[in-house]
């Protein structure tokens, strides 16, 4: 590489230093613990067993309380809003379980906050839900500026020994930066054609489930339709009033339905998709969707199931809030609007379900998905002292080179240099043996190339 070129990259990386810094938008990252994950991370825990078949968590068999605290969890990159879920089991009325997260703050850790329970509200006290730094709003965790940290806390309960014990396998947390769904490019959304494709179902009203209560079952009976699509038999009265949260009064809170889900053999999360063609991706693959979409399509939120997608790309939906709503197809821009963009806190939500033992699974589908492009994100920490950790996709295979050069255009290390499949990578950056100032890296993969800066602060 020229020196003249090398001059030309740090000059512009220097002149974009301010509007970089204060623009740079943190990914998507998904962080799932099983039960083999669960185990290995345990702090601290009383009264809980894994199971006799291996496969979850429970009560010791003399017990009819206990707890596991999970050791701290780091995210690769800043976030500051997150959408918690989890599976497990309650077979009795008179047993449950109660999820809890805690966050760094003020030098220590804040309150530990309630996520959700399951089934019954079988405690006290709901738990607390706000703290200086955030709060648990309902169904997801909004906080007041970008954290990176986080601890688990997973409470189990049954009347007496008798009754047998809940149970939980698997936890889930999606997180994300606000400025994503903030920054959303509508046209680019819209122009994204998928091929076709099409689940069907047998579809369900969800005014004529329960006379009284059916205009606010959307989010139980989009999941009912979806059981059914995987031909599991399923009365979407019941399932509905087992989704309902006696503490909020609401049928459509989140990590609820996904977790009455489970109890009827699926593997759910709560997840978000930023397009159309990454959502079709889980459809081709055996998954389901049910997408939270706010205005145009509905002021107070609403729920459909993706059915597909026609032959000109446009989506195909379930909708339970219509007699006739069996494979209906609204207006891509208005769907893809409702869906896609910040406003009524959608921002591509959406719960994900796989049958459980599939060959794909929801973990899988998104630590494991193709990249739809070239992207070299930004380092974190930056400024760093003295390691950071630069993150990277490609979209085809090809020869990757990863360097770092410093002020005057010399190469001070080379992080890869070697031919890569398609995929998210990430890679340490170690600065302990230079001098602090600002460096660039740069990414070549073919004809793509980018460059970026980073600081090293000693």
């Amino acid at each position: 590489m020229k020196k003249s070129f090398l001059f030309a990259l740090l000059a512009t990386a220097l002149l974009l230093f301010n509007k970089e810094q204060f623009a740079q938008v943190y990914p998507d990252q998904h962080y799932i613990l099983r039960i083999d994950s669960i185990k290995a991370k345990i702090e601290t825990s009383e009264n809980v067993k894994p199971s006799d078949d291996g496969k979850s968590f429970v009560l010791q068999n003399n017990s009819v309380d206990g707890y596991i605290i999970l050791k701290e969890q780091t995210a690769l990159y800043p976030f500051n809003q997150g959408l918690p879920s989890y599976n497990g089991s309650a077979p009795s009325e008179n047993c449950g379980f109660k999820i809890q997260m805690r966050f760094p703050y003020a030098g220590s850790w804040s309150p530990w906050l309630t996520i959700g329970y399951w089934k019954n509200n079988l405690w006290s006290d709901y738990g607390t839900t706000t703290f200086g730094g955030g709060k648990v709003d309902v169904d997801w965790v909004v906080l007041n500026s970008y954290f990176s940290k986080w601890q688990y806390k997973i409470i189990l309960y049954r009347k007496d020994t008798a009754t047998p014990s809940p149970s939980i396998h698997k936890l889930s947390f999606f997180v994300s930066d606000s400025r994503t769904s903030s920054g959303a490019n509508l046209s680019q959304i819209v122009a994204d054609n998928p091929a076709d494709i099409f689940i069907p179902t047998t579809h369900i009203y969800q005014y004529s489930i329960d006379p009284n209560y059916g205009k606010d079952m959307c989010s139980p009976t989009t999941v009912s339709m979806i059981l059914k699509s995987y031909n599991i038999n399923v009365d979407p009265y019941k399932f509905a009033w087992a989704t309902y949260d006696t503490y909020h009064k609401m049928f459509g809170i989140w990590p609820r339905v996904v977790q009455n889900a489970s109890e009827y053999g699926l593997d759910g999360e709560v997840t978000r998709y930023r397009s159309w063609s990454e959502a079709r991706k889980v459809l081709e693959k055996g998954g389901r969707i049910a997408m939270s979409v706010g205005t145009p399509i509905s002021s107070v939120g609403h729920l459909l199931m993706l059915a597909g997608f026609k032959e000109n790309g446009k989506p195909i939906v379930h909708d339970p809030g219509k007699s006739a709503g069996e494979s209906y197809v609204y207006l891509k821009e208005d769907v893809s609007r409702a869906w896609f963009l910040k406003k009524n806190n959608t921002g591509g939500i959406a719960y994900t379900f796989y049958p459980v033992g599939s060959v794909v699974s929801v973990a899988d589908e998104f630590n494991r998905r193709v990249p739809n492009d070239f992207e070299l994100f930004q380092n974190y920490p930056n400024p760093f002292n003295p390691t950071t950790t630069i993150r990277y996709q490609i979209k085809n295979t090809g020869f990757v080179s990863l360097k770092v050069y410093d002020a005057i255009g010399q190469e001070v290390a080379a992080l890869v240099n070697e031919t890569k499949s398609p995929g998210t990578y990430e890679v340490v950056f170690n600065g302990s043996n230079l001098n602090s100032g600002v460096y660039v890296y740069h990414l070549q993969v073919g004809s793509y190339s980018q460059t970026k800066k980073l600081v090293l602060m000693k």
